[in-house]
């Protein structure tokens, strides 16, 4: 009954150290309400950046949108686009993703997202990597294809509308005008025509200026149309009738002047101009605009934005903006950031719809995907930003081809080792591999020594490598210290320096004094692990950017925070912490100390996981939270019932349910994506991203590598390592595994390790939720295996080292840590003066004999039968 009580507090704990950082915000918040504070904080966000807005929208100080696609900032230079080129140096700068449904975006694509405010785009064409033309709409204002743009949305799964902005501008009254068929697509409503003035946009440029200083003037939001820069393969085609344009007049005819492209693609094969020259007339373009804008409103905002990509090859694209309702009034210039990347000078697509509206004083609806721009004083000057923002688009260039063997190679490591330890431990397969060397009469010395029966020297080497694969995690964030996208060969310095540190971290874990002890390296390699990943969420996952395991950027999905990736891998270090930290307060009977730093260790890597101003990770408190009540249950030595499991379902649920809450009770400009679900559940929008992520789950579990890692570390640890164990404790000498233990079996090894299967437990409760609730599937059990099987291999290694007839010296019976009388009653308590060697023995527990609790034990320490 006691036990139950106790059992009862901790969860009670728990739960109240986890919510209470979450609760304490709000009451922060509503003190400062109630001293006329709280409006003030859309004013200034953390960090002391800065965003103006509007109270309302100003025919005088408008806002102009310039858009165009494929304009990245390697393509600017003082001579070559000097138009581009003072504004970066006067006015804020970001490198843009413009990831849309699809891994690159067409032209349609991007003007869709400022549209509908989310990932939006158009059907796709007949032929990989080409886009639609746009072409300026009908005379009676009607979007040529907006048909297919509307089954498009409606078939992605993003919950899409476009029309959207076009819907807001009419029912706030705001006066808009479209420059260019781009533009229209911008600012139509949601039936399809143009919510705003229109005119065409001119092919050339002092036409464009001409035009668009004659539509400005009485209007507060301008978007103008400048054309686009494409890849010489990918040319814009002009889509069928068939296809598009159902909404189409079929009598009326395309007026070829206000085209601003080849309507077929071999006539833009043919007369493509290179590269250089398409940017250099989009400069001109921007150029002109701009002198329109400085004549006829001086006060103006303006924003130049690449919405797409030129090609297939998603690229980071140019952002750039100048004037009160965005950029700070700093001398010099400034990046600009956004709350959905929370990365200065990275911004994503969907913000410039939320920037709009708060530029123009229109409140935001609920559940759009960006935030408002921002902008973050810069010491730098106008060329070093520029070469930053070059250096930013490189970085993220640089990972994306190196992900993908390195995940292969991750795999192919670990399931290398399992079969070592599986097959390269076993008598018979290590005698025919010999016997066949002996056949074919080559490899003596090597047929030499896989008959040698000297097992301690394999087993050091087996657990040393699990100590280097445990490592490879962690070293490849480290490794992104090192600016090594900038080397002449990315890969081959950045592969080169991941298997350095790793190596490295395992000298460190094996060589320090704690490698006596059997849980000693794994408690440096995962707190290493945890260590590095909770400092760089800490400070904005900077190391995670363009990590080999961290985030990428032209995905377009974490920018901050735990990625899927980053989450297994800290949940599985932490609770590798944890059973390493219990481990010696259960064997000395301390239980209620080891469910408490158990408890305390969960509470703040959930804390670190689900707050929206750090980890901002949807999935990762479901998660853990049961694991880390799980382990602090067993350390405590509480049987787990069905009540019980109920009880830490019942808490996982509060966890889970009060961050997205919390976060959702927060002003909108600062809410993360955990309240804008709230939003989404609100407005009825659950069961779309459930479908959604569903469907992310299943193709990555039947589509990717990561799931054989995850059947062979499950496998391994289930099936193949109790096998041998079980074979060699028999001690009879003709097992294929007794080889390593000689004729005196060991003791079992979760008595050796007394925290070793809740701490399995544990883990195997985390993954299996993190399975079910997680968009990437099996990626989450996958990543956490790829750091816990090889360090639990370890274990294993250091185990049968201990208990292997070369490092036997003279044996002595030790007892072993005695079981408790009942659920977290203490048992034996080891005498600190009995030295590594041995323990003073407590009284055996009721129904304990002697001959249970002794065993033969080596210079390594006491092993427990």
């Amino acid at each position: 009954m006691r036990n139950r009580r106790v059992a009862v507090v901790i969860a009670a704990v728990v739960a109240l150290v986890m919510i209470l950082p979450f609760l304490l915000p709000l009451v922060s918040a509503a003190a400062a309400d109630q001293v006329g504070g709280g409006p003030a904080a859309e004013q200034r966000p953390a960090g002391g950046d800065v965003t103006v807005r509007a109270a309302v929208a100003d025919v005088d100080a408008p806002l102009v949108v310039i858009g165009t696609s494929g304009l990245r900032w390697e393509d600017l230079g003082a001579l070559s686009t000097p138009n581009l080129w003072e504004l970066a140096g006067s006015g804020g700068a970001a490198t843009m993703v413009v990831r849309s449904v699809r891994s690159s975006a067409c032209p349609a694509d991007g003007w869709l997202a400022l549209s509908a405010g989310r990932r939006a785009a158009d059907l796709p064409t007949d032929t990989f990597g080409t886009c639609r033309l746009l072409r300026e709409p009908t005379s009676n204002g009607q979007v040529r294809g907006w048909s297919d743009y509307v089954e498009a949305a409606g078939a992605a799964s993003y919950d899409a509308e476009p029309g959207l902005l076009g819907d807001l501008l009419t029912e706030e009254d705001v006066p808009a005008v479209a420059v260019g068929p781009g533009a229209a697509v911008a600012l139509a409503g949601s039936d399809g025509t143009v919510a705003a003035d229109h005119t065409f946009a001119p092919t050339s440029a002092d036409r464009l200026g001409e035009q668009v200083a004659q539509a400005l003037p009485g209007h507060a939001l301008a978007v103008v149309d400048v054309g686009s820069v494409r890849d010489r393969n990918r040319p814009l085609v002009d889509v069928p009738e068939g296809l598009a344009g159902r909404n189409d007049d079929p009598t009326e005819e395309p007026d070829p002047s206000q085209t601003q492209e080849p309507t077929t693609s071999e006539a833009w094969l043919l007369t493509a101009p290179e590269r250089s020259a398409q940017v250099a007339r989009v400069d001109a373009r921007v150029g002109a605009v701009l002198d329109a804008v400085r004549e006829q409103a001086p006060d103006a905002t303006v924003v130049v934005a690449s919405l797409a990509d030129s090609g297939t090859a998603p690229l980071m694209q140019l952002l750039a903006t100048v004037g009160p309702a965005t950029v700070t009034a700093t001398e010099g210039g400034s990046l600009l950031d956004t709350r959905s990347t929370r990365q200065p000078g990275m911004v994503q697509s969907t913000d410039l719809t939320p920037t709009v509206l708060a530029a123009l004083g229109i409140d935001a609806p609920p559940g759009l995907a960006g935030a408002p721009v921002t902008a973050a004083p810069d010491g730098r000057a106008g060329p070093e930003r520029v070469a930053h923002l070059v250096d930013v688009g490189r970085h993220a260039v640089a990972i994306r081809p190196l992900v993908g063997p390195f995940y292969s190679a991750l795999v192919l490591g670990n399931l290398l080792l399992y079969g070592v330890v599986t097959l390269g431990l076993n008598r018979r397969v290590l005698d025919r591999a010999a016997d066949w060397l002996d056949r074919r009469r080559t490899g003596d010395r090597l047929a030499g020594a896989l008959r040698s029966r000297r097992p301690a020297t394999a087993l050091r080497a087996l657990r040393a490598a699990a100590v280097v694969v445990g490592a490879v995690p962690v070293a490849s964030y480290l490794a992104n210290l090192l600016p090594w996208w900038r080397a002449d060969s990315p890969g081959a310095v950045l592969y080169g320096t991941t298997a350095a540190l790793a190596v490295v971290v395992a000298v460190v874990a094996l060589a320090g004094p704690w490698r006596r002890q059997l849980l000693g390296p794994v408690a440096v390699v995962a707190g290493l692990t945890a260590l590095v990943l909770a400092v760089d969420a800490l400070t904005g996952a900077r190391l995670q950017v363009s990590a080999l395991m961290g985030i990428q950027p032209q995905v377009g999905g974490r920018f901050y925070g735990f990625n899927n990736s980053s989450f297994s891998l800290f949940a599985a270090a932490t609770i590798l912490v944890a059973m390493c930290v219990a481990e010696p307060l259960v064997r000395t009977g301390r239980r209620r100390l080891a469910a408490g730093a158990v408890a305390v260790i969960g509470a703040t890597a959930t804390a670190l996981d689900g707050l929206p101003s750090i980890g901002a990770d949807f999935g990762g408190p479901p998660a853990l939270v049961p694991g880390f009540l799980v382990l602090a249950l067993l350390a405590l030595g509480v049987r787990l019932t069905v009540r019980r499991v109920l009880a830490v379902l019942a808490v996982t649920a509060l966890v889970a349910v009060s961050f997205s809450v919390v976060d959702w009770l927060r002003p909108p400009s600062e809410r993360s994506h955990l309240g804008r679900f709230v939003e989404t559940v609100l407005d009825g929008g659950l069961w779309s991203v459930v479908a959604r992520k569903a469907g992310q789950n299943l193709a990555n579990l039947f589509g990717s590598t990561l799931t054989f890692l995850a059947i062979g570390g499950i496998v391994l640890v289930v099936l193949l390592l109790s096998r041998p164990l079980r074979s060699a404790r028999r001690g009879t000498g003709g097992g294929p595994y007794d080889w390593l233990v000689g004729t005196t079996p060991p003791a079992r090894i979760d008595r050796a390790v007394v925290m070793l299967v809740p701490g399995l437990t544990a883990l195997a409760t985390t993954f299996a939720i993190g399975f079910a609730v997680n968009d990437s599937g099996i990626v989450i059990p996958a990543i956490g295996i790829s750091l816990a099987v090889p360090l639990l291999v370890s274990v294993l290694a250091g185990w049968l080292v201990q208990a292997s007839p070369e490092s036997a010296g003279p044996r002595r019976s030790a007892p072993a840590p005695a079981e408790p009388a009942g659920p977290g009653e203490p048992g034996e308590r080891v005498d600190p003066a009995a030295g590594p060697g041995g323990a003073t023995p407590a009284e055996p527990a009721e129904g304990a004999t002697p001959d249970s609790r002794t065993v033969e034990t080596s210079s390594g320490g006491a092993q427990a039968r």
